[in-house]
């Protein structure tokens, strides 16, 4: 093949042109051809080009499709920005200096395809696809997260070798509608591949499966000759049962001349009794089989389909499945992986699938456009609900966009192509017209279209609904605003102004260290008819592996090289501005539920919690009462478990018969054990576990943890009789032979996600809290004890603090007091900060556990009796920051291997966090790969601990979990084990 230059596409400079979305390429179906197709993923030729009319060179490399370049060993690497265009030019204007990549290879088209439409599909590349088959122009495609197909079939010769050269230009006029939040690529990101139908062929197949068990099957026929021949006809099966056809449909096509013309359609209809009902906890799916035959009876061409019968509506202002009004528990998911960026393979799709399912997630927004057409298969097979979101995003320039006629065509066209590919998924519940696109006619256009296609399924877009969430007029049928405060929700649904149920598209902003107040947002939505959930932002941090030494991406041969949420050693989770760019959003893009490598964040066990499907409602003396918080589904798939933990240390276990509720219904259960007399303390928790092996968990795989307090605590005798001798410096400060640093005021953390963009930080820099200044006020000794009263002066005020050091019982007693002035109104934490010798490797603790929690982050938490390394208790979010803590302890112990360590009783629960790193070089360093861990422990005992909140974007925590002004009192022992 000759490297001449690639007109006549070139020539179009489609790059520049948003009137032209596509030349050459197919109409986008919903038909099935996988079957029978040639796969053409693996190595390409490939050439990085530094603009789309530069002449290829005589040198080539090679490029792994799918993938994308910029993780492949090309100095084209990513970069990642949430708003802002990677370049300075307005639409639809791109930089003159544009990476191209051209990937050539042979490719045998086999000689069985004689006679046959022979079509080629790339399935998706970013930002825009030029396609050349033997030197010779066959299309344009833009859109870079749907599939592309052009026909072939006069240009390949079956038995034949052909040279297939695919063109990607990284940007074009599409980019200004591809800004969405996450890493700029460039490649070819969606599997390649080539097949072939008869001339005779179904277009397209339109399945519509109602709840009552009414089916329809909507057929599309072209011929590739032109004309349809005479006596064709469709067929088909659902599940062995053979659908009719529609008769008053082919009555009316009988005296139709379009029926013999260059477009035949075809309805089949069924009336299945007594159907299975898909839904998101009982995914129900039928096989459908389309035939397309000649008149001589022969197939010409057939199609494959799983089907689920399911009914979507809007009623008022509630979103029904099947006639139930449905809580979204949704997350936002893009298309990801550490190695292979946008490349995701089936397995790791069903990875991301199985994991939500397991910690109770029934809905996904397709953020932000079309994913993998694997995943909807999934989706409908595992059971979840899918708001399926076009590929359209002009965040930096959505007002100029959203009214420019020039984008109208790339709006519809990309709405719907995602509307044609993915209609028969019963999965899918809601269109979305795109995200942050501001609002106009382009959107209106979009929706009209769809609207007229699907009226089976609502429409939303938030760029609409911001306009007003009760306004009828507008394009989105649902309410589905982004991080609106909790108050605002509630104050629309008791406003008696609803028209529209309110769903919200993003909330609980999940980076780093956060997503507080989750609990706190379920219980207002599960009260207040008219709230029905939202998707948490979002399911990945978007770390990206790359090697220390030299910076580069580890690419494809970096499996194995990260567990549990950590980077192997010499390599760490990259995020913006790792890889030398100078304009860039930061970590900003680590903002999921579980880290780069699927591993779950803390958060997954507050959601886990939050939508269990039985719960413990109330507790009462003879018993306690179960209820069913299902929409559909028994709890015949659940067993059970009882747990008694009392104070004392006692742990008692019994099998639980979980009893036969229906969705919504509870019932009175016995307790399964007898409270001992005396014990202080106790809780009851239920283990609920599937029963027999689910598609996404085997048996035993625990779903919920539902808990509730039997007896309160004891409490503290008042009586302190001192018993020994306290040991301090010249500074008051404690000399313990256990203690390398003496316990002493803390007022600071190192700072969250939330707390640096929020403002938080910076306000607690310039009051100084990281390293306020000690002065000794007084240190009064008496026999056993010890008071030391100091002020810690910093920029923002003086804190009085008070310690009284008691020696008990061979042990020690603290009672603390801090005073903060009302000038430190909102601080990070009140309490203490000691640090241990090395060799305390293992905490154990009564309090809530085992995962990590904190105040407005603890429904997910059961209180127990709870053990971990302490190497374990630290959490790697992407960025280092607070993390680590565990709230409600109340006693812990740090010990060697040979049983040898410290005890801690608290006064009352408590939030402690026990890691190997001070605050202060969490917040010096920017990965993790930079932490030195200390030798010994870090100790935090906190009077008061700031909320989470989810202020990096979106609300802050709630006032009732901020850190007050005035007085702090609290009080802890410190004994030798």
């Amino acid at each position: 093949m000759t490297d001449a230059p690639l007109d006549p596409l070139i020539a179009l400079r489609p790059w520049q042109a948003p009137e032209v979305t596509s030349w050459g390429r197919l109409p986008m179906n919903a038909v099935d051809r996988r079957s029978g197709a040639v796969p053409l993923d693996g190595d390409w030729r490939f050439q990085l080009l530094p603009a789309p009319d530069a002449p290829p060179g005589e040198v080539w490399s090679s490029s792994y499709v799918p993938g994308v370049w910029t993780l492949q060993g090309t100095d084209d690497l990513p970069q990642y920005l949430n708003i802002r265009m990677p370049f300075a030019e307005f639409p639809p204007d791109v930089p003159a200096a544009n990476p191209t990549g051209v990937y050539e290879r042979a490719v045998d088209v086999p000689a069985e395809w004689a006679g046959r439409r022979i079509v080629l599909q790339v399935g998706a590349a970013e930002s825009m696809l030029l396609v050349h088959v033997d030197g010779r122009a066959v299309g344009i495609s833009k859109d870079a997260h749907l599939a592309a197909e052009f026909d072939l079939t006069d240009l390949v010769r079956p038995g034949e070798r052909s040279t297939v050269r695919l063109t990607v230009v990284k940007w074009s006029d599409a980019s200004h509608i591809e800004d969405q939040d996450q890493w700029w690529h460039g490649g070819i990101t969606r599997s390649v591949l080539l097949y072939a139908t008869d001339p005779l062929h179904l277009a397209d197949v339109t399945v519509r499966a109602r709840r009552d068990g009414d089916l329809l099957v909507e057929c599309r026929v072209r011929n590739a000759g032109g004309a349809l021949p005479g006596g064709w006809y469709v067929s088909g099966e659902l599940d062995g049962q053979l659908l009719t056809q529609d008769a008053e449909f082919d009555r009316a096509n009988a005296e139709d001349e379009r029926v013999s013309g260059f477009l035949g359609e075809a309805r089949l209809r069924a009336a299945v009794p007594q159907v299975r009902t898909w839904n998101a906890e009982t995914p129900e799916l039928y096989g459908l089989t389309v035939r397309l035959h000649r008149a001589d009876g022969t197939v010409a061409d057939t199609s494959r389909h799983r089907v689920g019968f399911r009914d979507v509506e809007i009623v008022g202002r509630d979103l029904l499945v099947n006639g139930e009004r449905v809580f979204i528990r949704g997350v936002n998911r893009h298309d990801f992986h550490p190695l292979t960026g946008r490349t995701v393979s089936y397995d790791d799709m069903r990875a991301d699938l199985v994991l939500l399912k397991r910690f109770g997630f029934n809905a996904i927004r397709t953020a932000h456009y079309p994913n993998d057409p694997a995943l909807y298969d999934l989706a409908d097979e595992l059971g979840f609900y899918v708001v399926d979101e076009a590929d359209i995003e002009s965040h930096d320039h959505a007002h100029e966009i959203a009214d420019d006629p020039r984008y109208l065509g790339a709006f519809v066209d990309r709405v719907a192509r995602m509307v044609l590919r993915d209609k028969n998924h019963p999965s899918v519940i809601i269109w979305s017209l795109g995200n942050e696109s501001d609002y106009g006619a382009n959107h209106d256009a979009a929706a009209g279209w769809v609207r007229r296609h699907d009226p089976t399924r609502p429409v939303q877009y938030e760029g609409a609904a911001k306009r007003g969430w009760a306004d009828p007029d507008l394009a989105s049928d649902i309410a589905c605003p982004m991080y609106a405060p909790l108050e605002e929700c509630l104050a629309h649904a008791l406003s008696g102004t609803q028209t529209k149920p309110i769903v919200q598209c993003e909330y609980s902003h999940a980076m780093g260290n956060s997503n507080g107040t989750l609990a706190d947002h379920w219980a207002a939505i599960e009260a207040t008819p008219g709230l029905q959930g939202g998707f948490i932002w979002e399911f990945w941090d978007h770390g990206i592996l790359q090697r220390v030494n030299d910076g580069r991406p580890a690419g494809r041969g970096g499996a194995g090289l990260y567990d549990n949420g950590v980077a192997a050693p010499g390599h760490r989770w990259a995020y913006g501005g790792d890889f030398g760019e100078t304009d860039h959003d930061g970590a900003f893009i680590a903002d999921g539920v579980v880290f780069p490598d699927r591993t779950p964040k803390p958060v997954m066990f507050e959601h886990r919690e939050i939508a269990a499907p039985v719960r413990i409602d109330c507790f009462r003396h003879e018993g306690v009462v179960l209820g069913n918080h299902q929409h559909f589904r028994g709890l015949d798939w659940l067993s059970g478990e009882w747990e008694l933990s009392l104070a004392d240390g006692t742990t008692l276990t019994a099998p639980a018969e979980l009893p036969g509720l229906r969705p919504g219904e509870t019932a009175a259960v016995p307790l399964p054990f007898e409270l001992p007399a005396e014990g202080g303390e106790a809780w009851l928790t239920l283990r609920v576990t599937t029963a027999r092996d689910e598609p996404w968990a085997p048996r035993g795989t625990v779903v919920c943890l539902p808990q509730v307090r039997l007896r309160a605590a004891l409490p503290p005798p008042h009586t302190r009789v001192p018993d020994g001798v306290v040991e301090v410096d010249d500074e008051g400060l404690l000399v313990h032979p256990l203690l390398t640093a003496a316990p002493v005021l803390s007022l600071w953390r190192a700072p969250t996600d939330n707390d640096e963009l929020g403002g938080m930080a910076a306000r607690w820099r310039d009051w100084g809290l990281e390293a306020p200044t000690r002065k000794v006020v007084s240190v009064r000794r008496a026999p056993g004890r010890v008071t030391v009263v100091s002020d810690h002066v910093c920029a923002g005020g003086t804190v009085r603090h008070e310690q009284v050091l008691t020696a008990m019982d061979g042990g020690l007693t603290v009672d603390e007091s801090a005073v903060l002035p009302e000038a430190l109104h909102d601080v990070a934490r009140v309490g203490t900060v000691f640090e241990t010798v090395p060799g305390l490797n293992l905490l154990e603790w009564f309090g809530q556990g085992p995962w990590e929690s904190y105040p407005d982050r603890a429904a997910g938490a059961p209180v127990g009796h709870h053990s971990l390394p302490v190497d374990e208790l630290f959490t790697p979010y992407l960025r280092p920051q607070e993390s680590g803590g565990r709230h409600g302890v109340r006693r812990f112990t740090l010990s060697a291997p040979d049983a040898a360590g410290l005890a801690v009783r608290l006064d009352r629960p408590r939030q402690v966090s026990v890691t190997r790193h001070r605050a202060a070089g969490l917040a010096a360093v920017a990965h993790h790969d930079e932490l030195v861990p200390r030798a010994g422990c870090v100790v935090h005992i906190d009077a008061a601990h700031r909320g989470l909140g989810t202020a990096s974007c979106g609300p802050d925590t709630f006032a009732s979990y901020l850190v007050a002004t005035g007085v702090h009192r609290w009080s802890w022992s410190l004994s030798v084990l």
